[in-house]
């Protein structure tokens, strides 16, 4: 008799088990997104003001997601998520992304290059060994805002002759030494509306961000050897409440 009630439990584990990982992509397949995206990077975080939440990436299989990971712990903004500049419509009222804001920006986004210190990388996905020369402007009055950009060899390597403020992306800790470019703000980036958002290493646990995503270094290299830009990745990042209300821009 008692192995079948510890039968019956394990029955009963199994099937909440199984309900609770098909959540996030049931969340995922209400959304309607276009045929031509097959892989998210999905963020979710509690409400606006929390400084961390759960990374899980998904696969699209005909129209259902498959997690290719269980979820795992990041880092956002130091004063939690805003809505920012993507592929999605912003809900009317809402609070949006600015510039120095200290918010990592909420939405649906198209993701570019990764990049990092390192020549040779283990994956195939595009990658940009960052220099000493290599800067994110985010230089509000530039017309550079919010834009990767190589001071030339035959100029001096001071980025104060060129803007107001930059992000070096060769940085003395290690923060940058792998990442992943978010596409926000992006074609045409508008001024004061956030800029140099990327996936990236964080500092450590429990440490927040000016308004990137971060987390371990080891996380982000599994996630980048998954990615494949073939299939126009997407990084989705929203409260959990909001999920299934995203909508794409007409």
């Amino acid at each position: 008799m008692s192995r079948f009630i510890h039968f019956g439990i394990s029955i009963v584990l199994g099937i909440i088990l199984a309900a609770s990982c098909t959540d996030k992509p049931s969340g995922l397949e209400a959304m309607n997104i276009a045929d031509k995206y097959q892989q998210v990077i999905l963020v979710l975080v509690a409400d606006d003001t929390a400084t961390s939440g759960k990374l899980q990436y998904f696969d699209r299989v005909g129209n259902h997601w498959n997690p290719k990971t269980e979820p795992f712990k990041v880092s956002v903004g130091r004063n939690g998520t805003a809505w920012g500049q993507g592929l999605h419509k912003i809900p009317t009222g809402a609070q949006v992304k600015k510039e120095g804001d200290g918010k990592a920006p909420t939405g649906i986004f198209e993701l570019g290059t990764a990049f990092g210190y390192q020549e040779h990388v283990g994956f195939s996905y595009p990658y940009r060994q960052s220099t000493d020369r290599d800067y994110y402007v985010d230089d509000v009055t530039s017309g550079d805002y919010n834009s990767w950009v190589t001071i030339d060899t035959s100029e001096i390597n001071d980025p104060k002759a060129f803007w107001k403020s930059v992000e070096r992306m060769k940085r003395p800790d290690h923060l940058y030494e792998l990442g992943l470019e978010v596409k926000h703000n992006k074609e045409p980036a508008v001024s004061d509306m956030g800029s140099a958002i990327f996936l990236h290493v964080w500092k450590a646990e429990n440490v927040s961000t000016a308004g990137c995503t971060a987390m371990p270094k080891a996380q982000i290299q599994q996630m980048l050897e998954w990615l494949d830009a073939a299939k126009n990745p997407l990084l989705i990042q929203v409260r959990e409440d909001d999920l299934e209300n995203l909508e794409f821009k007409n």
